[in-house]
């Protein structure tokens, strides 16, 4: 398995899709390097991308204030690209980032055409639902 696939194996969101499954996964993801203060998404803005980080620190607010850093094997973005809503936060690379990116349209078609992906996506947003919302459980 190369370096791709393993990272996204390890992406909860990803651990469970077999072999076939992540290799359209791995396919479709682009790696791409940002630098310090690079921006990743913005809050009200429309979502267009899910991004996995690879290394490096990313800094995650709400309404100006610090939510949670992000570090290896955590994502992010994928809540605007399911229901195609503004960003609900702003993410800012705290260090420089090497990171996997997946663009709108072929999350939505990974989606459509893979439905263990689909329910591994449904699955990782209930879990933050649960942990972000005490009343959800």
């Amino acid at each position: 398995m190369d370096h791709k696939l393993a990272m996204l194996s390890k992406v909860p969101i990803f651990a469970g899709l077999g072999q076939h499954d992540l290799g359209e996964v791995g396919r479709l993801t682009e790696e791409v390097d940002l630098p310090a203060g690079h921006v990743l998404m913005r809050e009200g803005a429309s979502g267009s991308e899910f991004w996995v980080i690879i290394e490096g620190t990313v800094d995650v607010s709400r309404d100006g204030a610090m939510l949670r850093s992000m570090g290896t094997g955590d994502f992010l973005g994928e809540i605007a690209l399911v229901d195609r809503g503004p960003r609900t936060a702003t993410a800012t690379a705290a260090t420089p980032v090497r990171a996997f990116v997946l663009g709108a349209r072929e999350f939505h078609s990974l989606l459509s055409a893979h439905p263990s992906i689909q329910t591994a996506v449904l699955e990782a947003l209930a879990h933050r639902v649960r942990r972000l919302e005490p009343d959800a459980s």
